[in-house]
């Protein structure tokens, strides 16, 4: 009975103004002997203040609801006359209570029990009519009430789980960027400041090229990292693959690029670029490759070198699962692994309906 149907509900004290009439009616010495109904009236209210302020199981509750039931029909069919107006203070309490079917069964014998107590107490048509109607549509109002609030705490709970949700989004989006594209770009400056070191006395312009490249390369991840923390960063495959070459070109290792068609849609083009730059980045890192070639047919895109791992027993790093991972959200797979004479490949590829979206 309790958290979600019981919410915020000392506002339903109040009603228990209903037994005002009762005690009107002790205190004008209708009743006689007084001292039941002031003891019954004590325990009817009490009972309702129970419901509503104390953690009740639902079962417990229930005894609670049934001994109000018995007090106040017994009351009423005893005493009549303001007893009548506790109905539907009873058929609040059911409506905290009960739910669904049961309710409306409570609530449908509530009303006949109110007509046949109010009937027995003398009354026309016209009060019998009204206490029974004013009952059951008391309860029927709770219940709608404590129905809506569960709604409403149910959509809050699945906003916050939503919200809850687009934050982890988020954090994972920008970890895999960061790791991206700063893997990428922190390898080829390492690349291009162990050829600044070699080159430093016997080609000294050579060297402050290689510097130069340096410099660039780290102001374009200035910019990219910028984009990753906004949230939008705008990529041309062309653009990619040709940064790729000119990175590995520069670690030794020649580079032939092949097109056969392009991605028809920005997203197919930027998922296959960070393909690109994750095959390339795996290669300066990981590989002892001479040639590679990148090839892109449509919306496919396949990586392959002729070297061979620098540390065969280290596990793979969370480049290759952050790829599939984007991958998979766009319907695409990634596949990658050694080839049968040697070599290295990596193979994406993305469905009909995302490269043409």
């Amino acid at each position: 009975m309790q958290g979600d149907r019981q919410p915020g509900l000392k506002g339903f004290l109040g009603f228990g103004l209903l037994g005002v009439g009762v005690l009107w009616d002790c205190l004008a010495g209708v009743y006689q002997p007084v001292w039941p109904a002031w003891a019954g009236l004590a325990l009817t209210l009490g009972l309702y203040t129970l419901l509503i302020l104390a953690p009740l199981p639902v079962a417990a509750a229930r005894w609670v609801v049934g001994a109000m039931a018995a007090l106040v029909t017994g009351m009423a069919l005893v005493y009549a006359n303001g007893w009548f107006y506790l109905f539907p203070l009873l058929a609040l309490a059911c409506a905290l209570v009960l739910q669904d079917r049961a309710v409306r069964l409570a609530l449908g014998a509530l009303a006949a029990v109110t007509a046949f107590a109010v009937w027995r107490g003398g009354e026309g048509i016209g009060p019998i009519m009204g206490f029974a109607w004013g009952s059951f549509s008391t309860g029927v109002v709770m219940a709608a009430f404590l129905r809506l609030h569960v709604v409403i705490a149910e959509l809050n709970r699945t906003r916050e789980r939503l919200a809850e949700a687009a934050v982890a989004e988020e954090r994972l989006r920008f970890s895999r960027d960061l790791h991206d594209l700063l893997g990428h770009t922190l390898s080829v400056i390492v690349v291009k400041a162990e050829a600044v070191r070699r080159l430093a006395v016997r080609d000294p312009e050579q060297a402050a090229r290689q510097a130069a490249d340096i410099e660039s390369v780290g102001r374009q991840a200035l910019t990219e990292v910028r984009e990753a923390v906004t949230g939008y960063r705008e990529v041309s495959l062309a653009a990619e693959l040709e940064r790729v070459r000119e990175a590995l070109e520069a670690a030794g290792v020649e580079v032939v690029v092949r097109r056969d068609g392009a991605p028809r849609s920005a997203q197919a083009e930027a998922l296959l670029s960070w393909v690109a730059r994750e095959a390339a980045t795996n290669i300066l890192r990981h590989s002892t490759a001479a040639h590679a070639l990148f090839e892109v047919a449509g919306a496919a895109l396949t990586v392959r070198d002729d070297g061979t791992p620098k540390h065969p027993d280290r596990p793979s790093g969370g480049g290759l699962r952050g790829l599939s991972e984007r991958l998979a959200r766009a319907g695409g797979s990634v596949h990658a692994g050694p080839l049968p004479g040697g070599g290295y490949e990596v193979r994406a590829s993305l469905p009909v309906t995302t490269a043409d979206s």
